[in-house]
């Protein structure tokens, strides 16, 4: 039987890509710093009649990732599939956030990711087969404002998650990416962090950075997104025998991938800083014609 191991599985997309693995018949090992916050993945997993097991972890310590690789070496023999998906996000404008809240994003978002990467690949040489899904998002794709530490931390796992790809093409682990766009899930509702600093009224930034939360849970509220068809990407992307590199899932980032591949820099552009009521600079028409700069996944 093949086995998994998701990080960050006490909520959101860890817990609904745990439960569908086990599921589709893996053999799941769940993270979560603090295991006695297991609840709501006992429950899910009672609903779904599947068994996930539940491991601690704290990604940016190597003590605690060593002990939970070992663990499922231990347990499993075997590793088959990774799921990177532990991170954080911090809101606010980039002034606004403190040295400590930038490095804690990049520690848990980046560090964290390539730590248990690293942990975890002598498992997959010694059976010359296995899968590293890597939960970005369409933020590692589209700067968006209020949110610039967190989109840099999902550019870097883009930008490490390609490279890794082609570094372990020949050896029989395949990389690949799920990219989220924006779904009702704990990271904004109970796990929402704000910098401490962008939460003071009397902010020069607070009026702007509120207007694009609001416009921003206004869209998402409108579009009522389901997040378990993100956890159905990531078993998709862990199982298929042939994965795409990048997965974007919801109507935004599938929209944003086409437009940022379809669309002049400047027409997209201008279109991101106008949805966050970030008052853009002015566009003259007719646009100049131009590729994007990126590509779609």
């Amino acid at each position: 039987m093949k086995t998994a191991l998701v990080t960050g599985a006490s909520s959101g997309f860890g817990l609904l890509a745990a439960v569908e693995l086990a599921r589709q018949g893996y053999v799941v090992f769940g993270t979560m710093r603090t295991p006695t916050n297991r609840l709501a993945l006992d429950k899910a997993c009672h609903a779904a009649r599947v068994k996930v097991e539940v491991l601690p972890l704290d990604v940016t310590r190597q003590q605690s990732i060593d002990a939970c690789v070992e663990a499922v070496r231990r347990r499993a023999g075997r590793l088959d599939v990774l799921v990177n998906n532990a991170g954080i996000a911090i809101g606010g404008y980039f002034e606004d956030q403190s040295d400590g809240e930038i490095r804690e994003q990049f520690e848990t978002n980046v560090h964290g990711l390539m730590a248990m990467t690293r942990a975890a690949l002598p498992l997959m040489r010694e059976q010359r087969s296995g899968r590293i899904v890597n939960v970005s998002s369409i933020g590692g794709r589209v700067g968006t404002p209020g949110l610039a530490p967190y989109c840099a931390t999902k550019f870097a796992v883009e930008g490490f998650s390609e490279s890794l790809h082609h570094e372990l093409s020949c050896d029989g682990i395949d990389v690949t990416l799920v990219e989220p766009g924006t779904f009702p899930t704990d990271i904004f509702f109970g796990n929402r962090r704000t910098a401490e600093a962008a939460t003071r009224h009397d902010g020069p930034r607070r009026a702007r950075f509120v207007a694009g939360e609001r416009a921003m849970y206004d869209d998402m509220q409108k579009r009522n997104p389901d997040p378990k068809i993100v956890g159905e990407t990531i078993a998709r992307a862990a199982s298929e025998e042939h994965p795409a590199l990048r997965y974007p899932v919801g109507a935004d980032a599938q929209a944003a991938t086409w437009a940022m591949r379809l669309l002049p820099a400047r027409l997209w552009h201008f279109l991101v800083g106008s949805r966050f009521n970030v008052k853009p600079e002015p566009v003259s028409f007719p646009l100049p014609s131009g590729p994007s700069g990126e590509r779609a996944g």
